[in-house]
């Protein structure tokens, strides 16, 4: 989404845009609630919500609602003679929101520049979309609470990790969360971690490198990640902080040094901690755990292998595997 902020910037300098968004679905459709693209003059400038016909009927309407310049709502709400037509494939419902937003919109641009700022902060955001007033957007995030309109506490009480819809007698507004502030602290810099960073920046998630040699713990092996840091393996906390929203990646260059990350980090809140290896290689490391006091439930905490199952062998499919893992956790988390 960050992404997206900062091509509506730029382009809505020079021309009107409509944001397009998912707002609810069910049944089978190519995405669900959430997706979004943003539509221009020449058509869509980035984003999706499905491909097929459905996102083709909608480039249409936002065209129309660039000409008409207002607001709309679009339900594509399909029978079964709608399934082939609307390139479903065993039917389903979606309603589709069109935000228009005009050229050089002043609320919107201090919106989105006010957005990046909390983007820059590690922030947790929520964007709000209220569909019934004019079609207005805001942001709100614990910290510096909302910009853009007063969100109503009845919304704030109810923003989660998914997205949520809040629908009263006068009010319809939709919420999502756009930025985390959770940060993947990755400790080895070697093949996976260097395939694991550019994949988790893309996808949202904010990266910190870390490795106790110098050749490895460089900038220009990870120009995608937002820190990368030498540190002292034996006390990595001197120098980091890992805090409850935190993810840990644990690949370093062998098993005690793996058992020494470990340890520390089950000190910390840490959401997720995933470690490679092999059965054999878990084994070793929990029973020298064990001598230091760790029991069952610590490791209950410790995902180990890291990643999903999908018989992943090179780093760049290992590196798949553990940010698909994490795109679950993050997705299905409960607002803290």
């Amino acid at each position: 989404m960050r992404n997206m902020f900062k091509l509506m910037s730029d382009y809505l300098l020079k021309e009107d845009l409509v944001l397009v968004t998912v707002i609810a679905s069910s049944g089978s459709t190519p995405r669900g609630t959430g997706a979004r693209m943003l539509i221009g003059k020449e058509g869509r400038l980035t984003g999706t919500i499905g491909g097929g016909a459905v996102e083709f009927k909608s480039e249409q309407i936002a065209t129309e609602i660039l000409k008409k310049k207002r607001s709309s709502g679009h339900n594509f709400a399909l029978t079964k003679d709608d399934v082939e037509n609307l390139g479903m494939i065993c039917g389903g419902a979606v309603e589709v929101f069109f935000h228009y937003i005009p050229a050089k919109d002043q609320n919107t641009l201090s919106l989105l520049n006010e957005a990046e700022r909390r983007f820059d902060l590690g922030q947790d955001i929520w964007l709000i979309s209220d569909i019934k007033e004019e079609s207005k957007l805001a942001i709100w995030s614990k910290t510096d609470g909302s910009f853009g309109f007063d969100i109503p506490e009845i919304v704030i009480d109810k923003l989660s990790r998914q997205p949520t819809r809040v629908k009263e007698t006068n009010m319809d507004m939709y919420a999502e969360q756009i930025g985390f502030s959770g940060k993947v602290y990755i400790f080895g810099c070697g093949h996976v971690g260097q395939a694991l960073v550019p994949i988790l920046s893309y996808v949202g998630f904010r990266c910190i490198a870390a490795d106790d040699r110098p050749e490895f713990a460089d900038k220009k092996l990870f120009p995608d990640a937002e820190d990368v840091v030498l540190v002292d393996f034996n006390n990595i906390l001197e120098k980091i902080t890992i805090g409850p929203e935190d993810y840990v990646c644990i690949m370093t260059r062998g098993h005690s040094h793996d058992t020494i990350v470990q340890a520390q980090v089950l000190k910390t809140p840490a959401c997720y901690i995933g470690v490679i290896g092999s059965k054999y290689k878990i084994a070793g490391v929990q029973a020298e755990l064990r001598k230091q006091g760790f029991n069952e439930k610590d490791f209950e905490r410790i995902t180990t292998p890291i990643g999903l199952d999908i018989k992943s062998e090179t780093p760049e499919e290992i590196a798949i595997s553990i940010c698909a893992q994490m795109i679950e956790l993050r997705a299905t988390r409960s607002k803290s």
